[in-house]
């Protein structure tokens, strides 16, 4: 494909004769170290580093190009492919944005959110959102039926349908990714009981340090301690400028709406629980070392847990 050759070429700076010929030869079946010996002819003299390049990168690319065909139909069946949205998803190569594009399409498991929408509640959550309403109570109360018990029931459903959407929002969690790429801390711990066991991981039984300080071979070694289930590793940012960052971009008033996620209480009030988020954010510091990280989960009591969830 050419678009492919095209894109390789401007990343790896190989002209894209030369990535053709090469990816003519791995399609054929030729292995990398055959090429790079015996088909210097063909390839231009690239190397096997090259070559290997060249492979990751258009599988990557082929990878993309599926991923995307199975999201425009997915959304087609919906019945909510636009031609702006379509566009959108023809035009990023990026995997992230990608899925950041999809997510508000993906189908969901049963959620809190869905629950509150099947009762109704979904009109609520949107005055709630435009924050113009200043009897809150009155028109919540107006959503008082069938399933819904009372006035905090419905504010509650109100809120977990806000945190779906917000955890779907691109710009909220490109605000978050950035903060994880300029403040991530990595924390890792002693798994209790194992101190012998881990004799060889000492230095990492009560570290921190900031993620994009941290170097290659420490956090190899923290991650590999961590499957071998030594240590207790967590990458968070801080929750508090992250709260914040969020404030500005959905806290647009100052009346009973707004209260309901202020910025003290957009943890408690806001989302009372939070979907999560995963992210592959590179780090210059760390080349060649894909981490991924985890999102914390905003809820009512403040804990803070692991996804094992794909994104």
């Amino acid at each position: 494909m050419e678009l492919f050759h095209k894109m390789i070429s401007g990343s790896l700076g190989i002209p894209e004769r030369q990535i053709a010929s090469t990816l003519h030869l791995l399609g054929e079946g030729a292995t990398i170290p055959f090429i790079s010996r015996y088909r210097k002819e063909a390839t231009g003299g690239l190397d096997e580093v090259q070559i290997e390049q060249i492979k990751e990168r258009h599988d990557k690319l082929c990878d993309i190009a599926k991923r995307k065909e199975t999201i425009l139909g997915t959304i087609t069946e919906q019945g909510k492919l636009t031609a702006e949205l379509e566009k959108r998803i023809n035009d990023t190569w990026n995997p992230t944005e990608l899925e950041d594009i999809y997510l508000p399409y993906k189908p969901k498991r049963k959620t809190r959110a869905e629950a509150a929408r099947q009762k109704g509640l979904e009109p609520l959550a949107t005055i709630l959102l435009l924050q113009r309403e200043n009897n809150l109570a009155v028109r919540a109360s107006s959503f008082v039926k069938g399933d819904v018990k009372d006035i905090d029931d419905a504010l509650k459903g109100a809120r977990d349908i806000i945190a779906e959407q917000v955890n779907e929002d691109e710009h909220a969690r490109n605000a978050v990714r950035n903060q994880f790429g300029r403040q991530a801390e990595i924390i890792a711990k002693v798994v209790k009981g194992k101190e012998d066991e881990a004799a060889k991981y000492r230095d990492y039984f009560d570290f921190s340090e900031s993620l994009k300080r941290c170097t290659s071979h420490r956090l190899l070694a923290i991650r590999r301690a961590e499957s071998e289930g030594l240590l207790k590793v967590s990458i968070t940012p801080d929750d508090e400028t992250c709260i914040e960052r969020l404030e500005r971009q959905f806290v647009r008033g100052n009346n009973e709406c707004s209260h309901q996620f202020d910025s003290r209480s957009l943890s408690a009030r806001l989302t009372s629980y939070f979907p999560w988020l995963s992210f592959l954010v590179p780090l210059s510091s760390l080349p060649e070392v894909r981490v991924r990280m985890r999102y914390y989960v905003i809820r009512n009591d403040g804990v803070t847990t692991r996804s094992s969830e794909k994104p």
